[in-house]
């Protein structure tokens, strides 16, 4: 930069201030990654918060930002004034704060209306969609704060080298908090509204700071603040489902969004706001209904009647229905279970009444067995929730160890809750995954919602079901397994094999979600295009 250069900016005392400038840097690096890990925390209860999810996030955010860096420079070379810098950082400071407020909003809206023209890949789009509207304007802004930086603090050509360094190295640091800090502390501590808040309210914080020294645009400062006050009245609740006015718990952890709700007949555990049930608890004595029954039939397998001894070990435990309703049927048997997130397992003793000598493991269901020495007779893997499948528990390598920490005739179960028919579907390529591990595996459809168990184990096991379910002494019991037996389906494996290396396990499942929901909204896509919106509103009425 030349002298001639230097004069073209404007004069500002807090300018003189290269720590200003770098606090200015550091904290909108910060912001940026809070932002980008709350969009994720945001889109995750409606959408998932899959790879593809990520993808989507992470690729609007670079677009964003690849934009601002752009217009950053060329603004800062044809008009250099920091007051336009600076009511950039407002206007993207009040933006993240509205976000708590409208996000849900949008998101919905963006659903509802894809709904009526999207059939394909809905989720990619609506996700997409959502990003995009949400995230890319103000992230844009951010993204000009850099090289506008540039071109007020370096002064001559020969520091440019180290003051370019001191600036992308506190963007860095600022990144790195921003990364770190939400996930760990904010976010599981008051909230994704409240993460939006903070963060956005620290930028306000930088901008009204340059505003009040300035004593420059201090009109646009004063509704900024006053909106940041409306935002913190109005945009700290949780509701995801906003829809929904007698939810026992909403709440978030580290790795889910929690909601329990209840009815009439039952109390249910969701780590989504649209779809999914992850875990149930019968307000009265009997079956669940859901494809917990249809797992009751894995201990038979193994040769455990109702009186035996038995160990049973539960990975994705959930608030523990499987546990709970085995324990009713079967006297001898001992369950235990592993549960990543410990608020769900906090959940089960709250709400969901698991027995206390059920022993739950907080941690990473594959880590756990594999450093464990214990071997059991029957093994449920029920670690999948809608298209947020854990690849590392879907591969070839982690079903051998499964199988490794089974006794002989031990049977694994497995809730694949996406059943599909079609050709390269993810349960597929789970079933054929499985069946070049075990000898036999069969698998039975559960009725009236999406989940397909898989029953796995060493040659015979089906037969020794079918032995077992005459001798079952619970009417009950015995009816449901009848049912079982009778729709239980031999598998015939393939050769699509889902490895650690290679386990596309979420493109998979998006195919597979895809056409569940294009099954759901093709009906209201039909009523749309016959009656037009005013037929769909007296359908919905």
């Amino acid at each position: 930069m030349n002298e001639k250069e230097v004069k073209k900016i404007p004069e500002r005392k807090i300018m003189k201030h290269k720590w200003f400038l770098y606090m200015t840097e550091f904290f909108a690096g910060m912001s940026l990654m809070a932002v980008e890990l709350g969009a994720s925390r945001l889109l995750a209860p409606y959408f998932s918060s899959s790879q593809i999810v990520w993808t989507i996030i992470i690729g609007t955010i670079m677009i964003a930002m690849a934009l601002g860096n752009v217009w950053g420079g060329r603004s800062a070379d044809k008009n250099p004034d920091p007051n336009r810098l600076y009511l950039r950082v407002l206007i993207a400071a009040v933006w993240i704060c509205l976000i708590p407020v409208a996000g849900k909003y949008v998101i919905a809206g963006v659903t509802a209306v894809l709904a009526l023209f999207i059939k394909a890949n809905f989720l990619v789009w609506a996700a997409f969609a959502s990003c995009m509207i949400l995230f890319v304007f103000p992230l844009l802004l951010l993204g000009t704060v850099t090289p506008s930086l540039v071109k007020y603090t370096v002064g001559t050509l020969e520091n440019s080298g180290k003051t370019v360094g001191a600036l992308g190295a506190l963007n860095t640091i600022g990144s790195i908090i921003g990364t770190f800090l939400p996930t760990f502390v904010t976010i599981p501590a008051v909230g994704t509204s409240v993460t939006f808040l903070i963060f956005g309210g620290i930028l306000l914080v930088i901008a009204l700071i340059y505003f009040i020294t300035e004593k420059a645009k201090l009109v646009h400062a004063a509704v900024a603040a006053v909106i940041f006050i409306l935002c913190c009245i109005f945009g700290r609740s949780t509701a995801f489902a906003f829809w929904e006015n007698d939810l026992l718990v909403e709440d978030e952890s580290i790795y889910n969004y929690l909601q329990v709700s209840e009815d009439d007949r039952a109390i249910y555990l969701s780590t989504n706001v649209m779809f999914g049930v992850q875990s149930i608890k019968m307000k009265e004595d009997g079956l669940t209904g859901m494809y917990y029954d249809y797992a009751m039939a894995a201990p038979f397998m193994a040769g455990l009647d109702e009186k035996a001894e038995g160990d049973v070990l539960i990975l994705g435990m959930g608030t523990g229905t499987y546990a709970t309703q085995g324990l009713k049927y079967f006297d001898g048997l001992k369950f235990s279970g592993v549960e990543i997130d410990e608020k769900i397992a906090a959940l089960a003793g709250e709400y969901f009444d698991l027995p206390e000598n059920v022993e739950v493991v907080v941690a990473d269901g594959r880590s756990w067995l594999d450093a464990c020495d214990q071997k059991y007779d029957v093994i449920m893997v029920d670690a999948y929730q809608d298209i947020t499948i854990p690849f590392q528990m879907s591969s070839v390598e982690f079903f051998t160890i499964v199988k490794e920490h089974l006794n002989p005739g031990g049977v694994m179960v497995v809730n694949m809750n996406m059943h599909s028919d079609d050709p390269g579907s993810i349960n597929e390529a789970l079933s054929d995954t499985i069946s070049s591990v075990f000898d036999e595996v069969a698998t039975v459809t559960v009725p009236n919602n999406t989940n397909r168990e898989l029953f796995a184990g060493e040659a015979g096991i089906l037969d020794q079901f079918e032995k077992e379910v005459p001798q079952i002494e619970n009417r009950e019991l015995r009816t449901m397994m009848r049912t079982v037996l009778s729709e239980l389906e031999p598998y015939e494996a393939g050769d699509n094999i889902l490895t650690d290396d290679k386990a596309p396990v979420e493109l998979l499942g998006m195919k597979a979600i895809d056409r569940i929901i294009g099954d759901e909204i093709g009906y209201i896509q039909e009523i749309y295009k016959e009656q037009g919106l005013s037929g769909l509103i007296d359908f919905l009425n």
